[in-house]
């Protein structure tokens, strides 16, 4: 049921109670205004006829009728006078007060459920009966409580056309505010409800446009946190496509060295140490500039194989992560002898992608140039355990520590490069102050 019923089913309730009340206590005076009435009445009028019968005793019956005669209606009493074969001499009159009407008998006998009687026997056998008439009495009880019943029902009518117009009038905000939701949840968050009249309606439509600003401002900020997620999927994507060409290109050029420039150190380091015999005897300072020439050759031959491994670790297409940085950190030790490096690795995957393997390799070499660039470190510790889902990369060092509000700071490229390459795989990075000094970089890289 709509509030506008329940509310109007509530007063016509209260209006019928206060109405079935008001009958109810009609109906309890009505009854003892009439027992008194009729008690008192039926005696005095008793009590008036036993001195009238004996002062017309001795003149016998005609004598008392005719007495009844000019007496007339008793109120409230029906008076006869019957012979003693039955004979009825005397009968009150009826009463001209609402004469020809009734109340219902069930009524009656709720008031008065029987008359007080008195007989008298007079000297010749005759018998004056008084008996109690309450019929007027309760007619008008009748007639009253009628009238309470026509009162009760214009008021049950009236009041109840009248709140159901002004609950209807009062209620009429409330389908604005359905409306608006209605509309809200049809995906309109712009809804906004105008200023209702009433305390309750303007403190549900202010409410009203309170949650749907929130909505309308979280579904905005939903919306930009999806465009920001979608444009940063797209720059991993970018930031993985060119590290792909790259390290391509570092590949190509890696091998360039490695194949071509290798080759034509080599063929002029012999073509100087050809010189260099033939003209030791015959002319000296030939043969020192051949063996300038061959120094140069194993010099550019050292700085050629120096920077291959840095512009693509060869071992790595060939020998696999693990020998790959076997090759690397024997590389560090013959250049920085001292230094102490510890390379521990566990349980690495057996063919993890090529994408994979580069990531990890770089993200370990730029966490150790870092930390031989800048933490002035006696020891480097490198760990690689791998488990069912993830390889997990730990680079550490005893060095000077990270400086304070180092993140803050501009730059550190290095650290932004190896985070983009770990999130581009889908796995995290972080750089923390490692206990009892020194820096930890810690890495982990999903293996699917």
């Amino acid at each position: 049921m709509s509030l506008r019923l329940k509310l109007n089913l509530l007063i016509a309730l209260v209006i019928l109670t206060f109405t079935s009340t008001m009958l109810m206590l009609e109906l309890m005076g009505t009854r003892r205004a009439v027992s008194e009435e009729i008690e008192a009445a039926n005696r005095v009028a008793t009590q008036l006829l036993s001195r009238v019968t004996l002062v017309y005793a001795n003149t016998g019956s005609p004598a008392l009728v005719d007495f009844l005669h000019r007496l007339g209606r008793v109120r409230a009493t029906e008076i006869r006078l019957v012979d003693g074969d039955g004979v009825q001499l005397y009968a009150s009159p009826p009463t001209p007060y609402k004469a020809g009407r009734d109340a219902p008998d069930w009524y009656s006998d709720a008031i008065l459920p029987r008359n007080p009687r008195q007989e008298i026997t007079l000297a010749d056998g005759a018998k004056l009966v008084v008996e109690a008439d309450a019929s007027r009495a309760i007619l008008d009880g009748w007639d009253e409580a009628v009238r309470l019943l026509i009162a009760g029902t214009i008021a049950l009518i009236l009041g109840n056309a009248l709140v159901f117009w002004l609950v209807g009038r009062a209620t009429r905000p409330f389908n604005r505010i359905v409306r608006g939701l209605e509309q809200m949840r049809a995906g309109d968050y712009h809804t906004r409800l105008e200023e209702l009249p009433g305390r309750e309606a303007g403190s549900m439509a202010q409410a009203f446009n309170r949650m749907a600003q929130s909505i309308e401002d979280n579904m905005t900020a939903r919306q930009e946190a999806l465009e920001a997620r979608s444009h940063l999927e797209e720059n991993r994507e970018l930031t993985q496509f060119i590290q792909s060409r790259i390290e391509e290109e570092r590949r190509d050029i890696a091998r360039e060295l490695h194949d071509e420039m290798g080759q034509a150190v080599t063929a002029i380091k012999s073509m100087g140490l050809s010189i260099a015999r033939r003209d030791v005897q015959s002319d000296p300072r030939s043969a020192e500039a051949a063996q300038l020439i061959v120094d140069t050759a194993d010099h550019l031959y050292d700085v050629m194989h120096s920077i291959i491994p840095r512009l693509r670790p060869l071992a790595l297409d060939n020998l696999g992560l693990e020998d790959a940085l076997d090759d690397l950190v024997a590389e560090w030790r013959r250049h920085h002898p001292h230094m102490q490096f510890e390379l521990r690795m566990s349980d690495l995957p057996e063919a993890p992608g090529d994408s994979f393997k580069l990531a990890a390799y770089r993200i370990v070499q730029e966490a150790v140039t870092n930390a031989l660039k800048h933490a002035s470190a006696g020891k480097i510790m490198i760990s690689l355990r791998g488990t069912e889902q993830f390889l997990h990369l730990t680079v550490e060092d005893d060095g000077s520590g990270l400086a304070e509000g180092w993140a803050h700071k501009r730059g550190h490229h290095g650290v932004r490069g190896m985070r983009e390459r770990a999130q581009a795989l889908g796995g995290e990075l972080d750089v923390t102050a490692r206990d009892g000094g020194g820096t930890q970089v810690v890495a982990r890289l999903p293996l699917e």
